[in-house]
């Protein structure tokens, strides 16, 4: 697996997908259902980044083409 910070908000959610469904399937010892908790967490971080700087860019585009202008957010 790629290092979070290196993936795209498409590759994160499917990965976070995958150890989602790993954790509900059980089956994973105790060391490795921690494992892959901790790695989902991450990712589940990575995304919700990703959306925030998404929806700030999307919100100076709206307030750029309205005519407001207003400093970084």
């Amino acid at each position: 697996m790629k290092e979070v910070s290196e993936m795209t908000f498409e590759e994160s959610l499917k990965e976070l997908e995958k150890l989602v469904d790993m954790l509900e399937n059980g089956g994973l010892d105790l060391d490795k259902s921690l494992d892959v908790y901790e790695n989902a967490v991450k990712l589940r971080d990575h995304c919700r980044k990703i959306l925030e700087s998404s929806e700030r860019r999307v919100q100076k585009i709206m307030e750029s083409s309205s005519g407001i202008q207003k400093e970084d957010i």
